[in-house]
């Protein structure tokens, strides 16, 4: 870890996001793994965490945009990787060039996309999209038809090998939910008839981090995990990360910039929503909104402090917020720990969504870019060519280079 003193900091431990994919390769023995790396990893930073998980085994990565993909390929990844988030005149020959599956969930899209295969003189690998439920992307099953037969005779072109059939569930979070047995319904459906026309999927799947966890027999050849490999629970009602041996990969920390004695009745930041109830010592923790941390955790976000929780006094401010210590002392440059796995008693993700009145997806992924993410937990190592490495196997996950 560098020395170098920081305002503030996200460590993310590299060996405890190789040991959350092994977790998860676990669960679904026979289905291979891919670790979604969209949105930055979800805050975590999408090269070093593409690395990690590869290295760990992780037979493909996952992308939202086109951009993130092709900045995967650039950074030097060469196994299979697959983006889904496309809108009209996107990259379509950059990413057939780069070798990425590409999801098409229309025929425009697909119309987009032979136009630039022909262009870039090679054919591209498409996977194909049913919306089984979810109402986001994905092609309706009215039109499925459509999609197969025109997929069928683009590969018969030689212009596209379909690679892969896949779908996403809505509510595999809620355990027991009646759309997830509707939605694996009409994906077997959709695979049927896509068979029955001549395609040949390599990877069939619909499983995402909830379902990995917890539904075995919607694994199809194919898992996709996202928040999960990041050691956060889907949800509650899924468990708990420990109950399936995840641990939380961010630990999200600052360096108190002030500590004064103040009066009672104090106000405390804008609109002096908090006033110190009595003389008190409060510490000022240099990280707010444009750091990502949420305006809604104003009198409610957890911090540790001095080995003690705190509660964050009045309104978080772009920069800053503020705790009330009470009685207790503390000196500038002291840590204070906004979330991490909980080791040191400090808060979780969870604990921040709960406090804010939203999901630790959201708690993670929304720290800026003005945090500096350092790495723990990293091994010397070049990007894996075909995304099966098991040298993770070979080194100690315990230390801290």
């Amino acid at each position: 870890m560098s020395e170098t003193p920081m305002r503030a900091r996200a460590v993310v431990d590299l060996a405890a996001l190789r040991a959350n994919v092994r977790a998860l390769r676990a669960r679904a023995p026979r289905a291979q793994l891919m670790a979604v790396v969209k949105a930055d990893a979800y805050g975590h930073g999408a090269v070093p965490c593409a690395r990690a998980a590869r290295q760990a085994g992780a037979q493909w990565l996952g992308t939202a945009t086109p951009q993130e993909a092709l900045a995967l390929r650039a950074a030097g990844d060469r196994g299979r990787l697959m983006c889904w988030l496309w809108t009209p005149g996107g990259p379509w020959r950059e990413a057939v060039e780069a070798d990425i599956d590409i999801s098409v969930s229309g025929l425009w899209a697909l119309q987009e996309l032979t136009g630039a295969v022909r262009a870039a003189g090679r054919p591209a690998r498409v996977q194909l999209k049913i919306d089984t439920g979810l109402g986001r992307n994905g092609c309706q099953p009215a039109d499925w038809e459509k999609l197969v037969a025109g997929a069928v005779d683009a590969e018969r072109e030689g212009l596209i090998r379909v690679t892969g059939i896949w779908s996403h569930f809505a509510c595999a979070d809620e355990p027991g939910h009646p759309s997830i047995q509707a939605q694996l319904a009409v994906f077997k459906d959709a695979v049927a008839y896509a068979e029955a026309q001549g395609l040949t999927p390599e990877v069939r799947h619909i499983a995402n981090s909830p379902a990995t966890l917890t539904l075995p027999e919607t694994h199809f050849d194919l898992v996709r995990t996202g928040v999960a490999i990041y050691g956060i629970s889907p949800s509650p009602e899924v468990g708990a990360p420990d109950d399936f041996g995840l641990r939380p990969v961010m630990t999200l920390s600052a360096s108190l910039a002030s500590v004064k004695r103040v009066p009672g009745g104090h106000g405390v930041s804008y609109g002096h929503l908090y006033t110190t109830p009595g003389e008190t010592t409060l510490a000022l923790v240099p990280v707010g909104y444009a750091d990502g941390i949420p305006r809604a955790a104003s009198g409610t976000g957890p911090v540790l402090v001095g080995g003690k929780w705190r509660t964050v006094a009045g309104r978080v401010a772009m920069d800053q917020f503020v705790v009330d210590l009470g009685g207790d002392s503390a000196h500038v440059g002291d840590e204070a720990v906004l979330f991490g796995p909980g080791d040191r008693g400090e808060p979780t993700a969870e604990d921040w969504a709960r406090a804010t009145g939203t999901i630790a997806y959201e708690v993670v992924t929304r720290i800026s870019a003005r945090v500096p993410r350092v790495y723990v937990g990293e091994y010397d190592s070049d990007m894996c060519d075909q995304g099966n490495s098991e040298h993770d196997n070979e080194v100690d996950d315990t230390g801290d280079a």
